[in-house]
């Protein structure tokens, strides 16, 4: 069995959100957001590392505390203009420890919301692919396709869209090779620089829970998220702990 490895791209300044800050580094129910990014791939059992690929001149990253992570996570000072350039570079600063047929899952620095039970179909529908795949859920609302004077244009049909989440996961070898070959600026997320290898990756159900954040309010929804998804997980120990001796059934 291959091995897998993740990455996670975080040298962008997320200036859609207006904060002073990148926004990897705002705060999300007491932690920075890239810290929730990076917690459910630290924990999962496949996952042998989680490289995080800064900015050159990231300042913020060593200010804090990522011990409850574990010692898989591994930054890497070499963070490119696009998200594209980030993870190729990322890519070949980490060729010493990723072989050819490995895993590499590329995650977004902004998902702080990723459930394991996503990377176990990740996993489980594209481990024996030949080409790889994405998380995306189905579109549900309808498309408005716009003017230049934000008028609707047209009605867009909706059938067999997807909307596209993280991680991506893909072969190394397979994955530095589309990420040489594509336009750093088109290349807007993996699948897409694979698919100009002309190969079509796999489509693995997600979760609207996924969510990306990209604007101030989506701060606090990941917060709501994240508070439900720990409540849910104190329930279940509390509800799975043994009774005591004498308690009544």
């Amino acid at each position: 069995m291959s091995k897998a490895y993740a990455l996670v791209p975080a040298a962008g300044s997320g200036s859609r959100l207006g904060a002073a800050l990148p926004k990897q580094y705002l705060m999300v129910a007491g932690r920075p957001l890239l810290h929730h990014a990076l917690s459910t791939l630290a924990r999962h059992p496949r996952i042998e590392q989680v490289f995080v690929v800064l900015a050159q001149g990231d300042d913020q990253f060593r200010r804090y505390d990522w011990r409850r992570l574990g010692a898989r996570v591994e930054p890497l000072y070499c963070g490119g203009e696009t998200r594209a350039a980030s993870v190729f570079n990322g890519l070949l600063a980490a060729r010493d420890s990723i072989a050819t047929a490995d895993w590499v899952l590329v995650h977004d620095a902004a998902r702080p919301c990723l459930g394991s039970e996503e990377l176990d179909r990740l996993f489980g529908e594209l481990e024996e692919d030949d080409t790889g795949g994405l998380l995306a859920v189905p579109v549900a609302d309808t498309l408005k396709r716009g003017n230049r004077e934000a008028r609707v244009a047209a009605t867009e049909p909706r059938d067999n869209l997807w909307l596209a989440q993280t991680p991506q996961m893909f072969r190394y070898r397979v994955l530095l090779e589309a990420l040489r070959k594509a336009d750093p600026a088109a290349a807007t997320d993996e699948a897409s620089a694979i698919e100009g290898l002309g190969l079509k990756p796999r489509l693995v159900l997600g979760d609207t829970r996924n969510i990306k954040v990209t604007f101030p309010e989506d701060l606090a929804l990941a917060e709501l998220i994240l508070a439900n998804r720990e409540k849910a997980a104190k329930k279940t120990v509390s509800g799975s702990s043994p009774r005591r001796r004498g308690s009544r059934k």
